[in-house]
Order: C-alpha cells, then sequence, then structure tokens
C-alpha cells in the first residue's frame, strides 16, 4: 500500500523540487520553417495537445516574434488543427513578394509631385484675423 504524503508542506516541497529539474518530456518534431525554427507537438489525452518551437538562433533577447511565419503561429494558438505544408508557405510567400512589387509599381505610377518643398496634396490651414490660432493669444501675438 502506497503511503500518502504528510501534507501541505511536503507537496509544496516536492513541486518545488521537481520544478528544479530540466524538463523531461519530449515532442515530436511537426515541422520546420524557412527560418530554422523547428515546432514541436505533444499529444496529451487532454482536450489539447502542447504546442511549442524553439527558435533557430535560441537567443531569447535576440528572437522576434515577427519572424514567425503566419502559418505556423495559427497553428501554436491552435487556429488550425493541421500543421501548414511547404507548399502552402511556399504560395504565400509567392503571393506576399508579388503584392510587395504591386506596391512599389503603384508608388512609383501615382507618386506625388514636389511643390516647392511639400506635397501637391498638403494644404495649409486657413487662419482667420478674428480667430484665435492658440487658446489665450490674440492673433497678434502669434510665434510662427
Amino acid at each position: 500500500m502506497a503511503r500518502q504524503s504528510r501534507g501541505l508542506f511536503v507537496s509544496i516541497f516536492k513541486d518545488f523540487i521537481n520544478s528544479l529539474k530540466p524538463r523531461s518530456f519530449k515532442g515530436v518534431l511537426v515541422g520546420e520553417d524557412y527560418n530554422g525554427n523547428k515546432y514541436y507537438e505533444i499529444p496529451s489525452d487532454r482536450k489539447r495537445p502542447a504546442r511549442y518551437f524553439v527558435a533557430a538562433d535560441r537567443k531569447e533577447e535576440s528572437f522576434e516574434v515577427e519572424r514567425l511565419p503566419v502559418e505556423w503561429e495559427a497553428w501554436l494558438r491552435y487556429r488550425r488543427k493541421a500543421p501548414p505544408t511547404n507548399e502552402e508557405i511556399e504560395s504565400n510567400l509567392a503571393e506576399m513578394y508579388m503584392r510587395i512589387e504591386n506596391a512599389k509599381k503603384i508608388d512609383e505610377k501615382f507618386k506625388t509631385k514636389q511643390i516647392e518643398g511639400r506635397t501637391a496634396y498638403e494644404k495649409n490651414y486657413p487662419k482667420y484675423d478674428d480667430l484665435e490660432v492658440y487658446p489665450g493669444k490674440k492673433p497678434g501675438n502669434r510665434l510662427d
């Protein structure tokens, strides 16, 4: 017959000792992205399996969350069930680069003309003699 623990302090002590030990579970490698990050899943009997990733550079201070591909981030946050395929990621990257190129072409086509150091669509705010520009200042005492 197994002995029961003595109480609250023993269970707290056991939890503390277990927290100092390195993690003993290993996840199943699900995939890798073009940045070199590896994505793992730990199967469980519960509702959802645990998902995590290991960064390629392994330096926490230099890692940027923006570098995670959108497809893998959706998988990590349980917004999608199946991990993304390489074909899906490549097609999304190609579409992203195409949109960047199209945006550059549109910028060149509709570039605003410079008029005396300012763009063509800038307008000065109208100034009237009977209205204050700065609250409490008379129109003659303006700094501009």
